[in-house]
């Protein structure tokens, strides 16, 4: 078993992004620090980082043993240092993420910590904006629908995001049931279709992964809020794919129905990001476990 010791030095390394500045921010010396690492990677029996001139890149075991201990060390640290669990907190934390799931998951997980003191700034946006003011230090976290692959950017499995077809009950009635059990991209094909963006992302993803096509349905609307997406699809606008998360409520009313029920829901994962040597502050830390510990809860979206 790992003591704390271990993981406090591994997290510190896995935030900072080096063993250089993993040392200054303990005190220690960098041999010291390597030392620490090399002691918990025995004992795990395999290594959590590989190494190179610009620093250290986590590896997917590194990624998941930061998620499932982050939070747990940090509250153990605070409880051994001032005997409070729950120390006040300063500073102002930039966090980024689409409209959705912000407003529906993280804000409302977040919320908790500003009674502790901290400032959250919130900015809702698409993935690849997010991820570019992450890399030039004008947010402090993204969570982001796209992979980030810069190597300045440190990316954390946060949930994976389960996709639902829906429709509106009045087009529903319309759709051949022999027709869409044989061939179902051809069954819906005179559906208009509501989307994302004029490029149809999320409906083309469905349409690729469960019907080997494109869909060749006609666009109706094109709506950058996906909440507004199952609210058109709802009124009659057309057929549509969104997370499940944010077509429960109108699917258990009955106002859209699911047409097409894949045997393997396609998912897609949600990645908390943050900047590689980005200076760790106790109200940086605490928010980005928090958060990931919150994520445990919520299963598949």
């Amino acid at each position: 078993m790992a003591n704390l010791d271990l993981l406090s030095t591994f997290l510190e390394i896995y935030r900072a992004g080096s063993l250089s500045a993993a040392a200054e921010r303990l005190g220690l010396t960098q041999p010291a620090v390597s030392g620490q690492l090399a002691r918990l990677e025995r004992q795990l029996g395999e290594p959590l980082f590989i190494r190179s001139r610009q620093g250290v890149t986590p590896t997917q075991h590194a990624a998941a043993l930061a998620a499932r201990v982050g939070l747990h060390v940090e509250k153990l640290r605070a409880a051994l240092d001032t005997g409070d669990t729950n120390p006040v907190l300063r500073g102002t934390i930039r966090i980024g993420g689409a409209a959705e799931v912000m407003t529906e998951r993280v804000l409302p997980a977040l919320a908790p910590l500003t009674a502790r003191g901290v400032k959250i700034h919130a900015t809702l946006g698409l993935a690849q904006d997010l991820l570019s003011a992450l890399a030039s230090d004008r947010l402090d976290l993204a969570v982001s629908a796209v992979r980030p692959t810069a190597p300045t950017v440190i990316a954390t499995p946060l949930i994976d995001e389960e996709f639902v077809l829906v429709c509106p009950q009045a087009l529903a009635h319309t759709i051949d049931p022999d027709r869409l059990r044989t061939d179902p991209a051809h069954a819906l094909s005179h559906l208009p279709l509501v989307v994302y963006a004029p490029d149809a992302p999320i409906v083309r993803r469905y349409w690729l992964s469960e019907f080997t096509r494109r869909p060749p349905n006609p666009i109706a609307m094109v709506v950058s809020d996906l909440r507004a997406v199952v609210a058109a699809v709802a009124a009659g606008a057309g057929i549509s794919v969104v997370p499940t998360y944010l077509a429960s409520a109108a699917l258990a009313a009955g106002t859209v129905v699911q047409p097409h029920r894949p045997e393997v829901p396609p998912l897609n994962t949600l990645y908390l990001a943050t900047r590689r040597g980005a200076p760790a502050t106790p109200a940086l830390t605490v928010l980005r476990d928090h958060l990931i510990e919150a994520a445990n809860g919520w299963g598949t979206l």
